[in-house]
């Protein structure tokens, strides 16, 4: 687990001053459901508060600094699916949708679940893992809502499951059909500080920390995925485990590593 002061296992669950009782109980029992703790009104550090609406991720130290939530149906991601490339999107590529009416993909480090959501919208049947408890309570809030929403509700459920759990443990006990594809986005040490990353990412990057396990995500990728196995890394570092891929993707900045299966003999993308 990253080394952190305050750990993803200790986030407490809170609500804002004169929530109602209702509020109140609904903050307790997604405090139950995650085994994360309640503080009736918290001031300080980081913190989930259950509003009416959603939960966010927030930092009541910084006050300026936006709450960090999950919303599947916001504009970014709206335009993104619906204007940002479909098959030609540079993940898509990379998890070989061309030529696939649909595939069967793990992303066994979901964390936001935007990657995932973007290939469950071409198609792919997404199954998520998130080990901290915070996270999966952020994309399980997600998850319900965008089961609620006019566009989202009639395809999205069907593509997108969560699984709260330690990646590497399930993927090497995994039970049922294997998927096609094992996709892997570790959190990676970030070089650049403030300006260079958005306030929301700084959020998400002081929850969380670094994998400093990351490289142990890649031999139980490989032996489950049916057809390759994905990561995604920052341009310039490193390979996970340091083993070099089949083929390379690359981007401004990110690239895609892909390791084909032994068993799969594929001409492409």
């Amino acid at each position: 687990m990253p080394n952190m002061s305050q750990t993803t296992d200790c986030i407490p669950v809170t609500v804002a001053e004169h929530a109602t009782e209702i509020l109140r109980i609904k903050a307790q029992q997604t405090a139950q459901q995650w085994g994360l703790p309640f503080v009736e009104m918290s001031h300080q550090g980081l913190v989930l508060v259950q509003s009416e609406t959603h939960l966010g991720l927030k930092q009541l130290d910084e006050p300026k600094v936006g709450e960090v939530l999950v919303d599947f149906a916001s504009e970014a991601l709206t335009f993104r699916r619906l204007h940002g490339g479909g098959k030609k999107e540079a993940i898509a590529k990379a998890v070989g949708l061309k030529g696939q009416t649909a595939l069967s993909v793990l992303d066994a480090t979901a964390g936001l679940g935007r990657d995932a959501f973007v290939l469950a919208s071409l198609g792919c049947k997404m199954q998520l893992i998130e080990r901290s408890p915070a996270v999966a309570a952020l994309l399980a809030d997600g998850l319900q809502r965008a089961g609620e929403h006019a566009e989202l509700a009639g395809w999205l459920p069907q593509r997108m499951s969560l699984q709260h759990g330690i990646a590497v443990n399930i993927m090497a006990n995994w039970q049922g059909e294997r998927p096609d594809v094992v996709y892997l986005d570790p959190m990676f040490p970030h070089r650049k500080k403030s300006a260079a990353v958005k306030k929301e990412m700084r959020l998400f990057q002081q929850l969380l920390g670094p994998d400093e396990d990351a490289d142990a995500l890649l031999a139980p990728a490989l032996a489950l995925a049916k057809k390759r196995v994905v990561v995604k890394r920052p341009a310039g570092a490193p390979y996970l485990a340091d083993k070099k891929p089949q083929l390379e993707l690359q981007g401004k900045a990110n690239r895609f590593d892909i390791y084909l299966s032994l068993t799969i003999k594929e001409a492409g993308l």
